[in-house]
């Protein structure tokens, strides 16, 4: 899903945060005086747990605040005002409200640790696609346009090319643990300028690959390690291809 339709449907999902408990309070209101109010909190609850689920953080944030606010208007007295006269409704009100801001943190997070598993997942894959072309012995430049592929995608670059040489020392450097070095200083991510990654294998140098960033994206360390272990891979790759030339 391209760029524009991710936030299109993100815009879609925070509207419906904002206007799925207003009419299912709405709807519920010709009916309530034959069920509790609790009951009725526990349908507004429903709803933020489906906005959060398909939405985001801020879309189930926004369907807390709306279904508090419409609980309120809606299923407690006195009605279609924006006021409470019991205690009771009030400690409700205040209880959907804060159950809503917690299902949507719980979902949200749940969200990210399945969307790491997966990304982790891909990681591997990538790497064993690697190490499979270095037990077949696979031709040098298909291995290294394999890398540079996976590099791009990996770091969010505008572009990655092989060179034959080391690092010229000039250029930002990402070490065998992830870190980025530019004139001394660790940076936390790649910054806006070309970055060798070096290419080593057994304490050996077998050049490196010029990276070209892609300014204003963050790439947490645990990509930087996958690159650093995608560099190796292709060290043993050309030393093989260098042994047997010999």
């Amino acid at each position: 899903m391209g760029l524009f339709h991710r936030r299109y449907a993100q815009t879609i999902l925070r509207v419906a945060g904002l206007s799925a408990p207003l009419f299912t309070a709405a709807a519920l209101s010709p009916f309530r005086s034959s069920f509790s109010n609790t009951d009725g909190a526990l349908v507004m609850v429903v709803v933020i747990v489906a906005i959060a689920a398909f939405g985001d953080r801020v879309g189930g944030l926004l369907a807390a605040v709306s279904a508090g606010l419409w609980f309120d208007f809606f299923l407690t007295r006195p009605y279609d005002r924006l006021s409470i006269s019991h205690r009771q409704d009030i400690e409700t009100t205040v209880l959907l409200f804060l159950v809503g801001i917690v299902v949507t943190e719980l979902t949200a997070r749940g969200k990210k640790h399945r969307m790491m598993t997966v990304e982790q997942s891909g990681y591997l894959n990538e790497l064993h696609a690697v190490a499979r072309m270095m037990a077949e012995g696979a031709e040098t430049k298909i291995a290294l346009a394999r890398v540079e592929a996976v590099l791009s995608r990996l770091l969010d670059l505008r572009e990655c090319h092989y060179e034959p040489t080391p690092p010229t020392g000039r250029a930002a450097l990402i070490n065998q643990d992830g870190s980025v070095v530019l004139a001394g200083m660790k940076w936390p991510s790649l910054p806006g300028r070309e970055v060798d990654l070096p290419i080593e294998y057994r304490s050996r140098a077998y050049g490196r690959f010029v990276l070209v960033p892609t300014p204003g994206r963050l790439v947490p360390l645990e990509r930087r390690l996958v690159a650093s272990a995608l560099a190796n891979d292709i060290g043993a790759i050309l030393a093989g291809a260098e042994a047997n030339s010999n």
